[in-house]
């Protein structure tokens, strides 16, 4: 889902209450626009300009206006007539009670609780009742539905692409769903007519969407479009797999009312998913080193190996000189030191490889599309870039095995390490501070040259 920057107005005829409440915001809130307005005047006067705002707070009391006044101002233009209202004000009396439903006042808060209380009321609003951003993949075959639908939520600042049929639609899931298109290109949710014309109907595309794409409600939110108002016909919309329906001739408040439902729920898919995944990450990653632990290259390694679109497929096996000296002279805590720097290291060398501590000083570094000479001439890169890193001011060096899968007969993630393995023992054997690479015949033979990568 999109992000983009909050706007937020502050109507308030003290100068010092503006500046404070601006400048906490601005420390508490990240990419926040505020806007600070002396009187009502000036404020209508920035809503007619057709600024578009996420949250507008004003004081009960203005120099020139009543809050409640303004507020049923705002409710009438048409370009601010849902934005959020918040009344601050000394209590919530009587008259707030009684007269703010139908001024439209959103909430309150009162002020006498402190400014710092007062952005906090506004940091947990914003979470609840965040505006509308999304991208809308709409289908509708009627051009003159279309254009009115369209229009609505665009005004409410929703990106909307429009296509007419059915099949139009599944083409553009279908390369969402193969990566044909970039992330960017994805849907926030599917807004659709039940009855579409051509051959496949919006009863259809939402089958399609369940059970082809595999999409969740919660994945993939639709809101189906439909003219009838028969129970049994509601009912097949549910069971196709609609998260929510609406009749013709849309109602736009009520429209716009279930599409920011909609988005809330794919806000809450998107924040447990990126959650889930923090957590796996966290229970894959190595905590002092920071690269991928030993249980993933075990939950992960086979597959990354066999996978086509990676061959061919080259592993270093990588083993720091000497390290028991490290500690030993220097004390563990300086030894924990030298790994954390050498896993940063490695983080930043290989981005878009598999890096692994295997065990104690040893790491294992498994590339795709990389051939036998690649993956020497990468070992060498590395072993120069760890001699002149002095991690934690400790002169370091590093042996490294390398084996290359186009070099031996489909072996698994256990022999295809055991072969590079073999390769560190070997260069270990010639002296260390060496790269070697397992060469093509028996799983032993492997080949070196003192500080240089091997070829053959």
């Amino acid at each position: 889902m999109q992000q983009r920057q909050t706007s937020i107005m502050i109507v308030d005829g003290s100068e010092v209450s503006r500046t404070i409440i601006a400048r906490i915001l601005k420390n508490e809130i990240s990419n926040v626009n505020i806007t600070s307005c002396a009187s009502a005047a000036e404020a209508l006067s920035r809503l007619g300009n057709w600024e578009r705002f996420d949250l507008i707070t004003t004081s009960l009391m203005l120099p020139d206006m009543d809050g409640l006044d303004l507020c049923s101002r705002i409710r009438a233009s048409e370009r601010h007539h849902y934005t959020p209202v918040i009344v601050v004000s000394g209590d919530a009396d009587s008259r707030l009670l009684r007269e703010g439903f139908a001024a439209g006042v959103t909430d309150y808060f009162d002020k006498s609780s402190g400014y710092k209380a007062f952005v906090e009321f506004i940091k947990s609003f914003l979470q609840r009742n965040s505006g509308l951003v999304g991208k809308i993949l709409y289908v509708e075959d009627s051009p003159t539905a279309a254009a009115i639908t369209r229009r609505i939520m665009e005004k409410h600042g929703l990106k909307v692409v429009h296509v007419t049929h059915a099949e139009q639609a599944l083409e553009l899931l279908e390369g969402i769903a193969n990566g044909w298109v970039g992330e960017e290109d994805g849907f926030d949710i599917i807004v659709t007519d039940f009855f579409l014309k051509g051959k496949l109907t919006g009863g259809d595309l939402l089958h399609a969407i369940r059970t082809r794409f595999h999409y969740s409600q919660q994945e993939m939110p639709v809101l189906v479009i439909t003219v009838t108002d028969n129970q049994q016909k509601q009912a097949e919309v549910f069971h196709a797999g609609a998260n929510d329906f609406v009749q013709k001739p849309i109602y736009e408040e009520i429209f716009i009312a279930r599409i920011r439902s909609l988005l809330l729920i794919k806000q809450q898919f998107i924040a447990l998913k990126h959650q889930a995944d923090e957590m796996g990450r966290i229970a894959t990653t190595d905590s002092l080193t920071g690269v991928r632990s030993k249980r993933y290259l075990l939950d992960n390694g086979n597959r990354y190996l066999t996978n086509e679109s990676h061959q061919p497929v080259s592993a270093m096996i990588m083993d720091i000189d000497h390290f028991k000296k490290i500690n030993d002279l220097l004390g563990h805590l300086t030894g924990d030191h030298v790994l954390a720097g050498i896993g940063s290291q490695l983080n930043d060398s290989f981005p878009d490889d598999m890096v692994i501590r295997f065990g104690g000083e040893e790491f294992s570094i498994i590339m795709k599309n990389t051939t036998t000479e690649q993956a020497a001439e990468r070992a060498e890169q590395l072993r120069n870039q760890i001699e002149q890193l002095r991690p934690a001011n400790v002169d370091v060096t590093v042996s490294i095995g390398v084996a290359c899968s186009s070099d031996h007969d489909d072996p698994d993630m256990t022999q295809f390490l055991s072969l590079a393995d073999k390769a560190l023992y070997t260069a270990k054997e010639s002296g260390r501070n060496r790269v070697c690479v397992a060469t093509r015949g028996t799983s032993d033979d492997s080949g070196q040259l003192p500080g240089k990568a091997v070829t053959h």
